[in-house]
Formats: structure tokens, sequence, C-alpha cells
């Protein structure tokens, strides 16, 4: 372990003998307060317990520290770092496009509708589009049967969250998972 006056990189927070204050006030292990206490008083009082001194709060006259299990604390706060970003990851859930065409096949519309269908499962958010090609942009409404065709295919899983609506060349609808199911 490096003793110089440069803190470890878990949040900058000093241990032991980084602490290079005279005197800091000192709470135990339980949360009790101890008082104000010289800094080797401290150091003996944290290795008697068998703990670690921890600078909490360096900017407080005097300076707080803490007798507790660093390692312990560390393994803590990983865990709870981890859980939030599980979390994080839950709520920003993806969004799969799936591209199909006016003149889909039955074979392709049905694979899209079952590939959909996996991830639609999982929690996932949906955005089906149709590009429109040539002469095809004189008729949007069979772009739109086919988007409503492809909702109906998955209404038991899935259900309109944007109705078709065409922008520009292409016309897209998204579906969100029935939360029901």
């Amino acid at each position: 372990m490096e003793v110089s006056g440069i803190a470890n990189k878990e949040k900058d927070l000093y241990i032991n003998e980084q602490i290079r204050a005279k005197e800091v006030m000192v709470i135990g292990p339980n949360g009790e307060q101890l008082g104000i206490k010289d800094i080797k008083d401290a150091l003996t009082l944290a290795n008697y317990a068998g703990f670690d001194l921890v600078l909490i709060s360096p900017n407080a006259k005097p300076q707080v520290c803490k007798i507790m299990d660093y390692n312990k604390y560390k393994y803590e706060s990983k865990k709870k770092q981890k859980e939030n970003m599980k979390k994080q990851r839950e709520s920003n859930l993806e969004v799969k496009e799936y591209r199909l065409s006016v003149t889909i096949d039955k074979h392709d519309f049905d694979t899209r509708v079952r590939n959909s269908s996996k991830y639609l499962e999982k929690g996932h958010k949906i955005k089906v589009s149709i590009r429109f090609k040539g002469r095809e942009m004189a008729h949007p409404e069979l772009g739109k049967e086919v988007l409503l065709r492809f909702a109906k295919e998955v209404e038991e899983i899935a259900i309109i969250d944007q109705q078709p609506k065409m922008e520009g060349r292409f016309m897209t609808m998204m579906l969100i998972p029935n939360k029901e199911k």
C-alpha cells in the first residue's frame, strides 16, 4: 500500500497512515462518537479494534474519521454501484428496429414477427418501419396495412405505442411489451 499524501482511487478516501491531520474527530465502528483524538491515538484505537481508520470528511474542522473495515466498505460500495448500473440498464431498454417492405413475402414477414416476439418477451421496444421506393410512395395505405398486420400478429405480447405515421419515405410504428402478460 502506498503511504504518500495522494489518496487511493476509491473515491479519494484516505486510510490509516495516509491521513495527515494532527487531530481528528473519531467515530467508532458502531457509529458512536469517540471525540477529538490525536491521530496516533486514533490509529491505535483502530488497530485495537482490528479495523482501519478512514477519513470520511476531510473538509470539516476537525477532520472526521471513522473506524471501519475498509475492504468491506469498498466491497459494499462496488456492489451498490453494480446494482445501480443494473437498474439503469433496465430503465434504458433498447429499441430494436425491424424493416419491412410493402411487397414483403409471407415467409419473410413470419420470420420478422417471430424474431420480434422473442425481443418483446425480453421487455424491449420494437420499431417497425417500411421504406417506400419509387411508385410505392403513391400508395402509403398499403404500407400501413402491412404495419397493422404486423401489430395484429404480435398483439398477444405487444401493444401499439405509436400508430403508423409517415416520415419522408419511411412509415414507422412503435410497439411496446404488453404489461398484463
